[in-house]
């Protein structure tokens, strides 16, 4: 086993199998957050340079064996993840590990044959209408605002903000930013991200068209997407992509597996159309360079996946009486956006917001009771039952009660 064991924490033991890239991620927020880490992975070279960068232990094994999960601590875990690249491998782990340990595990599933089937795997292995726009976060000059009620807007300022879909659409209006529904989607690349990207906006209603090189990959793809337009070709190709209407589309997809065909054809798809770019991208190396580039909307898919599983672990490691929802990070990890769920009284339940002695750089941004969205103000109450979404450039938060000074 490699790594030095720490002194004992108030956080969570944690078992992660898998060292690439959200097995890193995980590796390193979990561990800022102050719990015990404990990485397996079958490359030597993987586990010794994850142990010697992050304050974590390592194990060099398969992590589906029993001995391997014993050596690293299974019996005392308190959470078990699995981030493979392989969905099988994942869920074999996860099998062995509720097994051998009283906890909670993780899998991560990419495969569109196992996401029809999730409810059953949840089973096996366990828990796992307003007219109000709030600005939650700014970034400014590279640093991140939580926005008073005297905080001016300025220009070349990123906003976030949280509303309704329709005033959504009214206060882009209001401030200039031209918005219109999407129609069609191109999407140039047909793996497991391209599948699921194609279904979501085809439950939505846009029409889609997916460029894929692999001929049997498209045959594949017009089975499970009957309703798509699945085109055989290089969807790098200046040519195919001008033929097929990129000029013309609503949105342009890149997902390639290439961090650098995804650029150039979102460079590209910016030049020729007025099209809605969303950029896919796996590495975060040059992310300044990137932030400099007019990519549209960046998506990095291991922060994504590391912020399910992170809300998850702050939840597992509370016990106040309050479960986090959902997670974002925001502006590179610089500010959180977290929706918390509201199980019992506490401190700041029936009080009027304007009474709570909140931390700065923290915001309430809405609270949902029953389905109905309150922009709040300072008379408004935080009610058990309620979900309550805050922004805050504060890290670690894991209960509703972590807003108080």
């Amino acid at each position: 086993m490699f790594g030095k064991r720490k002194e004992a924490t108030q956080g969570l033991n944690i078992i992660i199998v898998g060292g690439g890239k959200v097995g890193v991620t995980l590796v390193e927020q979990l561990a800022q957050e102050g719990h015990d880490i404990t990485i397996i992975d079958q490359n030597a070279k993987v586990v010794e340079s994850i142990t010697n960068t992050y304050d974590a232990m390592g194990v060099i094994g398969n992590g589906a064996s029993y001995s391997t999960q014993v050596e690293a601590g299974i019996e005392n875990a308190d959470l078990f993840i699995a981030v493979t690249n392989s969905d099988e491998l994942n869920l074999l782990c996860c099998t062995v590990a509720k097994r051998a340990g009283n906890l909670a595990a993780i899998a991560r599933v990419r495969t569109p044959d196992y996401s029809k089937e999730v409810d059953y795997f949840i089973e096996k292995l366990g828990d796992g209408l307003i007219q109000q726009t709030v600005i939650c976060a700014i970034e400014r000059d590279g640093k991140v605002h939580i926005p008073s009620g005297d905080f001016i807007i300025r220009a070349k300022d990123i906003i976030s903000f949280a509303a309704s879909q329709r005033e959504s659409r009214l206060f882009l209006k209001r401030i200039g930013f031209k918005t219109g529904q999407v129609k069609t989607c191109m999407i140039v690349g047909g793996g497991r991200a391209g599948y699921y990207a194609a279904e979501l906006l085809i439950k939505a209603g846009i029409n889609v068209r997916i460029i894929e090189t692999n001929q049997t990959r498209c045959e594949r793809l017009s089975e499970l997407l009957p309703e798509a337009t699945i085109i055989h070709g290089d969807g790098t190709s200046e040519e195919l992509l001008k033929e097929e209407g990129i000029e013309d589309v609503d949105a342009f997809i890149p997902l390639t597996g290439i961090d650098e065909e995804n650029i150039l054809l979102s460079l590209h798809a910016k030049k020729v159309s007025h099209a809605k770019v969303i950029t896919r991208l796996t590495r975060n190396n040059f992310m300044e360079v990137v932030s400099g580039l007019d990519l549209g909307s960046v998506l990095y898919p291991k922060y994504i996946t590391s912020e399910a599983i992170i809300a998850y672990v702050r939840a597992r490691n509370n016990s106040k009486g309050c479960n986090i929802e959902t997670l974002y990070h925001m502006f590179d990890s610089r500010a959180e956006a977290i929706e918390f769920k509201v199980e019992k009284e506490s401190d700041v339940v029936d009080v009027p917001l304007s009474k709570l002695s909140l931390k700065k750089d923290l915001l309430i941004a809405f609270i949902n009771r029953n389905g109905k969205i309150i922009i709040p103000k300072g008379q408004d109450m935080i009610k058990v039952k309620d979900t309550v979404m805050i922004v805050t450039t504060h890290k670690g938060f894991k209960d509703i009660q972590d807003i108080l000074a």
